[in-house]
């Protein structure tokens, strides 16, 4: 068996069945689910219906297995692991690929896909491949939020130094993370990170400090996914993951109020009668090299254009979560995901 794909869920029933078809799918006359690969759901104790979605794709497929995660361990009264990290650990330890996909509930594989990933894994001479999906968005709030979110994701994790064995930074995205089996536990895998409620980059970090090879790219070619299907679904992942991705998170969020400032300072200063006409152009100026600035930068997100068009709108909305994040993770030291809380240090 060459590869495992891993589909750790927790009240997925509106997504866990695209997911898995999608992946199914993959199946042509040269890579058959079941001889050549496998595909492991582990429900994480959901009440959904999720494991009744997963059963029915196993029973349709040859090469599915459901598995339910085991309750989650306890050390000196704290968890070993978090829900997610449980039931990907668990698969793992079940599963028999030379290579271990972990690929979220919420994805959408393109055909293909798996083949492309093993090939490419094997070309670039990665032990860990990870993809950045498409996403896709509902809402308004979701549609100017994102992309100020995966900008700043893309300024501060560069693929090109993530992928430079010689560089110390670390990255990948749990929607889709393949590691070669001996790598994955060799670090000690969803084990070592187990408490980590980012585990995708934690787990990327052990690999790359093991002195092995990372490759991370944006993959709408491969793969998309939305990760929300609401705000609150929303605010709460972000809070989750904020000040984790972002360690300088009040920093973020006070140069984010600057672009605040300055993207209204023309409503509030050019109105003043007092100001002559080279004031009033010295302000325009600084407006416009704001604007050019801050869209130069939210270019780099991948989102559409009318998505980019009114992230401004966002901007209060993703300082408030900055500050949220940050006050979860370094005061009060507890996060929640999905009807589950999580101690976070402190």
């Amino acid at each position: 068996m060459k590869l495992s794909v891993i589909v750790p869920a927790r009240n997925e029933v509106a997504n866990l069945g695209n997911c898995l078809h999608t992946l199914a799918l993959q199946s042509d006359e040269e890579f058959l689910l079941g001889r050549d690969w496998e595909l492991i759901v582990v429900d994480d104790g959901s009440t959904d219906g999720t494991a009744a979605v997963a059963a029915k794709v196993a029973e349709e497929h040859a090469g599915v297995r459901v598995l339910e995660a085991p309750p989650m361990e306890l050390g000196a009264q704290t968890r070993v692991f978090t829900g997610k990290t449980n039931a990907c650990w668990f698969g793992a330890e079940q599963s028999v690929g030379d290579w271990l996909l972990f690929t979220d509930a919420d994805t959408l594989h393109e055909p293909g896909n798996l083949v492309r990933a093993l090939h490419e894994a094997e070309r670039t001479g990665a032990a860990l491949l990870s993809y950045s999906p498409r996403q896709m968005v509902s809402g308004f709030w979701q549609q100017a939020l994102m992309p100020l979110v995966f900008s700043e994701l893309a300024v501060v994790y560069p693929p090109a130094q993530v992928n430079d064995v010689d560089n110390g930074l670390a990255a990948a995205n749990g929607q889709f993370l393949m590691v070669e089996r001996g790598a994955y536990f060799a670090v000690g895998g969803h084990r070592a990170v187990g408490r980590s409620v980012l585990e995708d980059v934690d787990l990327a970090d052990a690999v790359k400090r093991s002195r092995r090879r990372l490759r991370f790219r944006y993959a709408p070619d491969a793969l998309s996914t939305r990760m929300y299907r609401g705000f609150r679904d929303m605010a709460e992942g972000w809070t989750k993951n904020l000040a984790l991705l972002f360690p300088h998170a009040l920093t973020l969020a006070a140069w984010r109020l600057l672009d605040i400032a300055l993207l209204l300072l023309p409503l509030v200063l050019i109105p003043l009668h007092y100001l002559v006409f080279w004031q009033q152009m010295v302000i325009l100026a600084i407006w416009v090299r704001t604007l050019f600035r801050f869209y130069g930068r939210v270019a780099k997100s991948n989102f559409g254009f009318w998505d980019c068009a009114v992230s401004p709108v966002a901007l209060p909305l993703f300082v408030w979560l900055l500050v949220r994040s940050w006050m979860g993770h370094r005061v009060f030291h507890q996060v929640a995901w999905k009807g589950r809380e999580y101690r976070t240090g402190g």
